[in-house]
């Protein structure tokens, strides 16, 4: 049975309803907080979660394994509770038990992991102050700045729903018409886009998030995590051999080097700047399409992390176990991030479909800590959350006959003022292509090789369209990128001729890679 024929093809909601925006959230002012009256995205982000049974919409191919995060009490010469109150970071040598699961993003539970995706590090601390979850990826950035368009992007990125196979056609599709995935995917068709395994790769919070001290002082924080056995990544012809042979390798590798006690460690670093508009800049602190330069917003360690005890049930902990943005603890805070808001409903929304509505009373998922909710019952729920002393007939609150009471502020609270308009729209600094080009021109002559003949593959594949759409953003990004893209597909003629001197100011700047993200490019 398929839908009624629409001959205007306009799109609308399942309930018929046309939609006249489908590319921004509702907010608070362009930058500022979602509402809770985002019907539509609210909409269509709860069908997107429920899609796939039993597998995950998204990161479905993982490993993982427990350990612990080692405090460094400080950032840089500073205390760290200048800047959070978070207990875990306070003192100097304090351990926090943590999962880790590492992923592929858009390809199936039994993909290879030799493929060319992002790749999932999603982090759970069990803090004394209850769960901490750090969800990012190995790129540092994302495709998209807007979470209206987050199914959207992996519908594009997935199979084909007539053929079920994957489409390069389909995926610049989307990408020709989002500008602001050019740095993304200038990242991700280099070899930086396929990690040698899991070990030596770098993981990051993507998202903006804020630090909050015990006077409510709020700041804008990244979080990355660089690995302490260096970084190596594949090119297209290593992964293409490596995966004739054996399609499991990350997963192997990370297993085996705990087994025989090489334990892989990652250092925590985080770059902060002013909570704030930041007019200084010529993009938005809160677009999770770009980088903040580290000469700017240095990489500052905040502590060590040691994965030393693989899973005894992969199921039991590594396939069940669930992660969300939104799982903070105090000290640690939202910012206005419009991917962030989005994700924190998206990523808790499709544990409580996939793993079930008590998925955090199994083991892999609960706080070390004492839970006391009042909140009960629900599929495969086994036991109360239910504190010593509480009256078991009261499930709700304020009560006077031995209910649960609300807990003391640990310090004061952090109150951002907005005076802006309910709006729906894009932020103003979108600078889509700035950084794109400068990590173009970082890039050694090798890795532009690569990632030039890795797009010229792609892309070969595309309609003109797309391909002329493609060019110009490359060209938008640096003139001598949109060229060489062109010259490889054989339509340099085609390439606009008011394109060439876009990105020529700072080319051949003989900058390293690693000078801009803390990367090193020895190993790959």
């Amino acid at each position: 049975m398929t839908a009624k024929d629409n001959t205007e093809q306009e799109l609308t909601t399942r309930q018929g309803h046309p939609v006249t925006d489908n590319q921004n959230i509702r907010t608070i002012g362009n930058r500022g907080p979602s509402t809770l009256e985002n019907y539509h995205f609210i909409e269509k982000i709860s069908h997107f979660d429920r899609e796939r049974v039993p597998e995950r919409v998204v990161h479905a191919r993982g490993a993982g394994a427990h350990g612990y995060f080692e405090a460094y009490g400080k950032v840089g010469d500073e205390p760290i509770a200048n800047f959070t109150r978070a207990k875990l970071f306070q003192d100097a040598g304090k351990q926090t038990p943590v999962f880790v699961r590492f992923s592929s993003v858009i390809h199936g539970g039994h993909s290879p992991e030799t493929l060319r995706d992002p790749r999932g590090f999603a982090t759970k601390f069990y803090t004394e102050d209850g769960n901490w979850d750090l969800v990012g990826n190995n790129l540092k950035i994302f495709f998209i700045r807007d979470a209206m368009k987050f199914p959207d992007m992996v519908h594009a990125f997935k199979p084909d729903p007539v053929t079920n196979v994957q489409s390069m056609e389909r995926f610049f599709d989307f990408v020709s018409q989002s500008p602001e995935a050019t740095h993304m995917i200038t990242f991700l068709f280099s070899p930086w886009g396929i990690p040698a395994n899991y070990r030596q790769m770098q993981g990051s919070g993507v998202n903006t998030y804020k630090w909050v001290n015990s006077e409510g002082t709020g700041i804008l924080v990244k979080y990355h995590w660089e690995p302490l056995q260096g970084i190596r990544n594949l090119t297209q012809k290593e992964a293409e051999l490596l995966q004739g042979k054996n399609f499991n390798h990350a997963t192997q590798d990370l297993y085996e080097a705990i087994e025989r006690g090489d334990y892989p460690e990652w250092e925590l670093q985080v770059q902060w700047m002013s909570d704030g508009e930041h007019s200084e800049l010529d993009f938005d602190p809160l677009d999770d399409t770009k980088l903040w330069d580290p000469e700017q917003f240095p990489m500052l360690p905040v502590g060590k992390m040691v994965l030393n005890k693989n899973p005894e049930n992969y199921f039991a902990e590594v396939e069940q176990a669930a992660f969300g943005t939104g799982v903070l603890v105090d000290g640690l805070d939202f910012s206005d991030d419009k991917m962030l808001q989005g994700r924190t409903f998206s990523y808790s929304d499709t544990q409580r479909y996939r793993v079930g509505t008590n998925y955090l009373q199994l083991p892999i998922n609960a706080p070390k800590k004492a839970v006391a909710t009042n909140q009960r019952d629900g599929q495969m729920a086994f036991y109360i959350d239910i504190a010593p002393g509480q009256n078991p007939h009261i499930n709700y609150e304020p009560s006077t006959m031995g209910g649960l009471k609300e807990a003391p502020p640990s310090g004061e609270p952090h109150e951002p003022a907005y005076s802006a308009k309910l709006t729906k729209q894009p932020i103003d600094r979108q600078n889509n292509f700035k950084q794109a080009g400068e990590t173009y021109r970082k890039f050694e002559a090798w890795e532009r090789d690569e990632l030039i003949e890795n797009l010229v593959d792609a892309l070969s594949t595309c309609s003109p369209v797309i391909r002329e759409q493609m060019l110009q953003h490359f060209a938008e990004a640096d003139s001598d990128y949109g060229k060489r893209v062109a010259e490889g597909l054989k339509l340099a003629d085609q390439l606009g001729k008011d394109s060439s001197h876009v990105g020529t100011t700072a080319a051949n700047e003989g900058m390293e890679l690693s000078d801009e993200l803390g990367h090193n490019t020895d190993g790959y």
